[in-house]
């Protein structure tokens, strides 16, 4: 046994204590986290201390040598990680260079009645889904009482806030006042992304609006067919964020309650800002769930918010694609923000293909962008994706659930996302961790105690 400790046998106890707190700290903000699995496997990670720790009491010829060598491997092997390694020329970037037509929205194609004018209009044009859809509207649908994860009080919940967000509908087209303020772009905008934020958004982003962030066509309720023609200048995009826990639960009822409940609150924060505009002497139209006429990912990439992932869902820098967006699109002269191409976030999407994997629906693409209509870009299989929300009853979320971006918005988290952006090995490196940590196809999380306990009444 080495009774005398040198100077290499403090360096290594010291490096084996700091890799020990480091381990514990994962440990405890994963059980923080109600990721009880994750702080299980960290706990495997105390075995790369023990030789920091072993070597220095222990008395060998080349003791130092050997000690010197494992500090300097995990240092370089740290060094390599952090190091500002990338090929983003390689890197294509998401596109999508022509209008979307709503009605072949499966939201659409599902509110079709059978037999009427537009029914049979749509499907003489496209016979070859009349089958699939038939197929779809015989399952119990969204929220359905027959449904895989029916609950009469967790559906009745997630039905209330989309009845509530209809509420909002016959207010879109209101009055505009015929006293036009006339304002500085700067302060407005400051202002529109600061109450913004003060309402409840996570963020706010502006973009000029282009000809592809709109439908070419309404598809749904009485506008069904009407050309969108929508000349405003201007789009704001807000996003809200889902409870991690929550949407843990996907595709359970838990994660049909965060998703309803949210596309309420984004739609709110729409409303909101849109009739301040209309206050001004602006026009301003809020675009809210079952009220699109824009296609708020895209808007939202081009307003700085985030990149489009694989899943077809923007990928924001703190949550992930955990968001619900909402659109107000208006003529009030605004200051625009740079839109988003972020590679790296296409990098990671291009390997990791852990939604793709877990996605219950089979519906997400494993393979590379393609060139769809002159786009290029990730497409999801909207059919096999609304035949599994159909079937189960939520609007399912498993995808966002898994994506490694959807960890909680903390430090160590935010540390891992600095290192995704910077570097081509570590982003390759965090992947085999966090399959390892989170595994690669993870279980759902438990509901939360007060939805546990309701749901125990229900059959």
């Amino acid at each position: 046994m080495n009774q005398d400790f040198d100077l290499f046998d403090i360096v290594s106890l010291g490096f084996g204590l700091a890799l020990a707190v480091f381990v514990a700290v994962i440990v405890i903000i994963s059980l923080a986290e109600n990721e009880k699995h994750a702080a299980k496997k960290s706990l495997l990670l105390i075995f790369f201390c023990i030789p920091f720790f072993i070597i220095p009491v222990l008395d060998f010829p080349y003791q130092n040598i050997v000690e010197i060598f494992l500090v300097s491997a995990i240092v370089l092997f740290g060094l390599i990680l952090i190091l500002p390694i990338n090929n983003f020329a390689k890197i294509n970037q998401y596109k999508i260079n022509s209008r979307i037509d709503e009605r072949d929205i499966m939201f659409s194609r599902n509110e079709l009645i059978p037999e009427s004018e537009n029914h049979n209009n749509y499907y003489t044009s496209h016979p070859k889904s009349k089958q699939i859809d038939d197929d779809i509207k015989s399952k119990p649908g969204i929220l359905g009482k027959e449904s895989s994860y029916f609950n009469k009080i967790l559906f009745s919940t997630a039905n209330a806030s989309f009845k509530t967000v209809e509420c909002f509908l016959p207010f879109l087209e209101s009055e505009i006042n015929q006293d036009k303020t006339d304002l500085a772009p700067e302060s407005i905008t400051k202002y529109i992304k600061a109450w913004s934020k003060h309402l409840g958004a996570r963020d706010c982003g502006i973009t000029v609006l282009k000809d592809y962030h709109k439908y070419s066509h309404r598809g749904r309720r009485n506008e069904y067919g009407k050309p969108v023609e929508l000349n405003h200048k201007y789009a704001i995009a807000i996003t809200v964020e889902m409870n991690k826990k929550m949407m843990a639960a996907a595709p359970a009822s838990p994660s049909v309650m965060e998703s309803a409940n949210q596309y309420l609150n984004a739609g709110a924060i729409a409303m909101q800002l849109a009739f301040f505009i209309k206050d001004l002497g602006h026009e301003a139209l809020a675009h809210i769930d079952g009220n699109y006429q824009v296609i708020c990912p895209l808007v939202a990439k081009d307003a700085g918010l985030g990149e489009i992932g694989r899943m077809g869902l923007l990928m924001t820098p703190k949550l992930g694609p955990r968001v619900r967006i909402a659109v107000v699109t208006t003529d009030l002269p605004l200051i625009t923000d740079e839109p988003c191409f972020i590679p790296s976030v296409i990098d990671f999407c291009n390997i990791c293909k852990k939604c793709a994997d877990t996605c219950p629906g089979k519906a997400i693409s494993d393979k590379g962008m393609e060139n769809i209509n002159g786009s290029l870009r990730w497409q999801i299989n909207q059919e096999a994706c609304f035949n599994y929300w159909v079937t189960c009853g939520t609007d399912c979320g498993r995808c966002m659930a898994v994506c490694p971006y959807s960890h909680p918005d903390n430090l160590l988290h935010n540390i891992i996302r600095v290192g995704l952006k910077n570097s081509y090995l570590f982003r390759r490196f965090a992947l085999k961790m966090d399959n390892f940590l989170y595994e690669r196809k993870p279980a759902p999380g438990k509901a939360l105690k007060w939805i546990k306990e309701v749901s125990k009444t229900q059959n």
